[in-house]
C-alpha cells in the first residue's frame, strides 16, 4: 500500500465526486425555495430583516442580495439574479427558478452515474434551440407609428408591474413610466430619471415632473422673503460655502489689538459681500450650492429678489447641471452666461408634508422626476423597486422591439419544441433533453401554484393547446383557466426570456462542472486561532 502524501495544509476540507455535486445541487434548490413563491401576479412577498432594517419585497434580485448566502455554489444564483437585474431589469425570480429546476431535473441522471460533461452538452444544445425558437416566434413591433409603439410599451410595463405590490395601480403607473422613458434622449440614460419619495397621500397622488425636482433644503431666516417662482430664469450652480465662518476656517490669524481684530472682521464681511455681489451681477436668479449658504447670504439674496438653496445633494446638482446646462463653479469670478444654467419655469411647491423645488422646461438634456406618494416607508421603497423594473423593461423594449407572450406561454411552447426534438435523437441525450423540456414547465406550474390553482389540470390543458399549434396560450390568472396571452396583452420583451434562459443554463453548467470543493482552514491572519496557543503553561 502506498503511503499517503499530504499536500494540503492540515485541517483542509476537500470533498469531491458525485456526493459533492449532489450537495451543491441541494444547496441551490434550497435557495430557489426561498424565492419560488414570489413569482407572478399572485406571488407572495418576503419580509427580510437585517441590522434592524425590515425590507418587504417580491423582487428576486432584491431578495437574493439581502439573503446572506454562504454556500459557494449557491452564490452563483445570486450572481445570475444580479446580472438579469442589471441587463434587463425584470425576470430575476424566473431566472433563479429556471436554474434550480434545470439542476433538479438533471439530479437523477447524476445519481445514476451520467458524466456531467454529457449533461452540460445537452444543456447547451437545449439553450441553442430555445434562443433560435424565441427569435423565430417573437413578434416585431412597428416603431414608425408612435401611437402603436406607445400602446406596446404600456402593455409591457403593465405586465412587469402585474406581479408587484402596486399591481392594482398598474394602468396608472405604466402610463407614467412610459411618459418618463419617452422624455429621455435616444441613449435612454437611467440616471436622468429621478425618483423621490414623499410619505402620505394615496398612490394615485404620485406625479411625474417634466424636469428636475428635489426636496427644499435647509434654509435660514430671510428665506420666506425670496420669490418662489420664476419664468425663463438663470441658474448659478456653485460648490462654494457662502457663510462668514468659511473665511475664518481657511486661515490662521494672530492679532495683538482690538483694532486689528476689527479689521479682520470687516475684511471677512467684505470678502463675503464681494462674492455675493459677483453672483448678483452675473444675472442669476436661482443660486444652488452643494455647500451651506448662511443667513447673511440668504438675506442678501432675498433683498434682491433672488432664490437660493444650500446643501443641495450632489446627485440632484449634477442632474440639474445636465438638464439646465451650465457648470458647477468653485469660484464666483467669471460667472457669465456660458456657465449659468437656464430653465423655462422654476417654482417651489408643497407636496404632501414637504416643499419641493421644481425646474421645468430644461433646454439641454431631457430629464424627468417621479415623485411617489404612499403610506409606509417600506411600501414606498418597494414601489420604487417595482417602477425601476418597469422603467428597465420599457427601455429594453424601445431598444429591442421584439415581444413574446408572458404568463408561461413561451415556456410551454419551448418545452413542446424541445420535447419533440428529443425524440429525433438517439442515446443518453434523448432523456437529458427530455428532462430539460420538462424543467421549462416550471414557470407556468409555479404561476398556478402561487395563485392556488390546480397546476396539473391547467398544464394538461396547455399541453393540448400547444400540441394543436396555439403557441401563445398561457395561464390566465383572473379566470383560473388558460387563454391566448398575446391577445390578452400579457407581453414581455423577447430579450428578457433569452437573457433568463442563457443565465440559467450557464449557472447550471457552472455548478455541474464543479466536482471538488477545497476549503482551507482559517489561518491566524484570517481571524482564526493564533498558532501555538493552548500548548504552554497556564497563565
Amino acid at each position: 500500500m502506498q503511503p499517503q502524501i499530504l499536500i494540503l495544509k492540515e485541517g483542509t476540507d476537500n470533498s469531491q465526486g458525485t456526493p459533492q455535486l449532489m450537495s451543491n445541487i441541494n444547496a441551490c434548490n434550497a435557495v430557489v425555495d426561498c424565492v419560488r413563491t414570489t413569482l407572478g401576479p399572485r406571488g407572495m412577498d418576503k419580509l427580510i430583516v437585517n441590522n434592524r432594517k425590515a425590507t418587504i419585497s417580491n423582487d428576486g434580485a432584491t431578495i437574493m442580495k439581502l439573503l446572506d448566502i454562504v454556500h459557494p455554489a449557491a452564490k452563483t444564483l445570486v450572481d445570475i439574479a444580479k446580472s438579469q437585474d442589471a441587463e434587463v431589469g425584470d425576470g430575476t425570480t424566473s431566472v433563479v427558478i429556471l436554474a434550480g429546476e434545470f439542476l433538479k431535473q438533471i439530479k437523477p441522471f447524476i445519481e445514476e452515474g451520467v458524466h456531467p460533461r454529457i449533461i452540460i452538452k445537452a444543456v447547451r444544445k437545449t439553450l441553442e434551440i430555445c434562443i433560435e425558437k424565441i427569435n423565430a416566434l417573437a413578434v416585431k413591433i412597428n416603431n414608425e407609428n408612435p401611437a402603436e409603439q406607445r400602446s406596446l410599451l404600456e402593455k409591457c410595463a403593465a405586465t412587469a408591474l402585474s406581479s408587484k405590490l402596486i399591481h392594482q395601480q398598474k394602468d396608472f403607473f405604466s402610463k407614467m413610466v412610459v411618459d418618463a422613458v419617452l422624455t429621455l434622449d435616444k441613449l435612454l440614460p437611467l440616471d436622468m430619471i429621478g425618483i423621490k419619495k414623499v410619505s402620505g397621500g394615496a398612490l394615485e397622488d404620485s406625479l411625474l415632473v417634466d424636469g428636475v425636482a428635489f426636496k427644499k433644503t435647509f434654509s435660514y431666516a430671510g428665506f420666506e422673503m425670496q420669490p418662489k417662482s420664476y419664468k425663463n430664469c438663470k441658474i448659478a450652480l456653485l460648490n462654494i460655502e457662502l457663510e462668514l465662518k468659511a473665511e475664518r476656517d481657511n486661515a490662521e490669524v494672530r492679532v495683538t489689538s482690538v483694532k486689528e481684530y476689527q479689521k479682520i472682521v470687516d475684511a471677512e464681511w467684505q470678502i463675503l459681500y464681494n462674492k455675493l455681489k459677483q453672483i448678483h451681477e452675473s444675472g442669476a436668479q436661482v443660486v444652488l450650492s452643494k455647500l451651506p449658504i448662511g443667513d447673511v447670504a440668504t438675506q442678501y439674496f432675498a433683498d434682491r429678489d433672488m432664490f437660493c438653496a444650500g446643501r443641495v445633494p450632489e446627485e440632484d446638482l449634477k442632474r440639474t447641471m445636465k438638464a439646465c446646462g451650465g457648470a458647477v463653479m468653485t469660484t464666483t469670478h467669471d460667472l457669465n452666461d456660458s456657465v449659468l444654467g437656464s430653465c423655462d419655469l422654476f417654482e417651489e411647491r408643497q407636496i404632501g408634508g414637504e416643499r419641493y423645488n421644481l425646474f421645468r422646461g430644461c433646454p439641454n438634456a431631457k430629464t424627468c422626476t417621479l415623485i411617489l406618494r404612499g403610506g409606509a416607508e417600506q411600501f414606498l421603497e418597494e414601489t420604487e423597486r417595482s417602477l425601476h423594473d418597469a422603467i428597465m423593461i420599457v427601455r429594453r423594449t424601445i431598444k429591442n422591439d421584439a415581444v413574446v407572450a408572458g404568463g408561461g406561454a413561451i415556456e410551454m411552447e419551448l418545452s413542446k419544441i424541445i420535447r419533440d426534438y428529443s425524440r429525433t435523437i438517439a442515446g443518453k441525450e434523448q432523456l437529458l433533453i427530455g428532462a430539460l423540456a420538462k424543467a421549462l414547465e416550471v414557470i407556468p406550474r409555479q404561476l398556478c401554484d402561487n395563485a392556488g390553482f390546480d397546476a396539473t389540470n391547467i398544464l394538461n390543458k396547455l399541453r393540448q393547446k400547444h400540441a394543436q399549434g396555439h403557441c401563445w396560450y398561457g395561464v390566465d390568472i383572473n379566470k383560473e383557466n388558460i387563454t391566448d396571452n398575446f391577445e390578452a396583452c400579457v407581453w414581455e420583451p423577447a430579450i428578457i426570456k433569452i437573457n433568463a434562459l442563457t443565465a440559467a443554463a450557464e449557472a447550471a453548467c457552472l455548478i455541474l462542472s464543479v466536482d471538488e470543493t477545497v476549503k482551507s482552514p482559517k489561518s491566524a491572519s484570517d481571524g482564526g486561532p493564533p498558532a501555538g496557543r493552548g500548548m504552554g503553561r497556564p497563565m
